[in-house]
């Protein structure tokens, strides 16, 4: 029997994660998550993947306050603001506004990252339409509401590691939403076209193409390549460029999930001819954009 094993949101795109119990699904994903963003004065979003430092940094949201915690920072806590200020904010996505969350929140990125940096918010007019098999929206992810991975991708991965005289990575690395138990055979969440948990139900949207972030240690905030990434490229490489693990997904119906919940599929497709095994070794520099979560 499949189930969810872990439910994690991410309250600031780019930083660390919080794990929950239960969560509310809204037609984004999961409540909280990527609510806020760190950009540049243009707009453009801040990333693991130019700033892997950002993984430090533990956000909480506190009812109408976010606090931002990182190892030798004091701590900050903000009064959200929902509405006021304009910044310009983007992903690969989508290009758009939030609400500036203050000059505060804006020191503080900015003393962290060493260039200037803003902290913005999704506003209340936010409108976005994510692609791909199943339409939906999302915040500030890359490009959909919810990452979904199971436990048996990363246990099938991580053999893989071994075999090659690597260290294992946590699933933390890949910084899903949804993992999901239960599955005997990896990266069965590519095969799902429709699944329902709790009261929410899901579609899937397209497989994960992966960037650099899942070679940054996500406790350290240290990039720690070149794993899991290298051993990827040998059996999960995409068609168009880079590699894949999770599958993302948009949501059919709000609702509550919690750890522990059924996850029943009502229609699965065939294994995706996307996916093959490659022989040349993986490069960064992909011909299709790879999506940072």
């Amino acid at each position: 029997m499949a189930k969810i094993a872990r439910l994690t949101y991410y309250p600031v795109k780019g930083c660390a994660g919080t794990d929950v119990p239960s969560a509310e699904v809204t037609p984004a994903g999961l409540a909280h998550d990527r609510a806020f963003q760190v950009v540049a004065p243009d707009g453009d979003f801040r990333s693991q993947r130019r700033y892997p430092v950002l993984a430090s940094v533990r956000p909480r949201v506190l009812g109408a306050r976010l606090a931002l915690s990182a190892p030798g920072r004091d701590e900050l806590v903000l009064d959200i603001r929902r509405d006021g200020p304009r910044h310009p904010g983007s992903t690969f996505s989508w290009q758009g506004e939030g609400i500036h969350q203050g000059a505060e929140a804006a020191e503080w990125f900015s003393d962290l990252l060493g260039l200037p940096s803003m902290l913005i918010g999704v506003a209340p007019d936010h409108e976005r339409v994510t692609g791909g098999e199943t339409p939906g929206t999302a915040a500030f992810a890359d490009g959909h509401a919810l990452l979904v991975a199971s436990e048996s991708s990363l246990e099938g991965l991580n053999d893989r590691i071994l075999e090659r005289g690597g260290e294992p990575v946590p699933m933390d690395r890949f910084r899903p939403n949804v993992v999901i138990s239960g599955w005997l055979e990896p990266h069965r969440e590519d095969e799902v076209r429709a699944m329902r948990a709790g009261t929410a139900e899901f579609g899937y949207a397209k497989q994960c193409v992966r960037c650099t972030v899942p070679m940054v240690d996500q406790g350290t905030g240290e990039k720690a390549g070149p794993e899991p990434i290298r051993t990827l490229a040998t059996y999960r490489r995409h068609a168009e460029g880079g590699v894949t693990f999770g599958m993302k997904a948009a949501v059919l119906r709000p609702g509550q999930v919690a750890v522990g919940d059924e996850v029943i599929v009502h229609s699965w497709a065939g294994p995706s001819p996307s996916t093959a095994a490659a022989e040349p070794p993986f490069t960064a520099t992909a011909s299709r954009p790879a999506e940072s979560v």
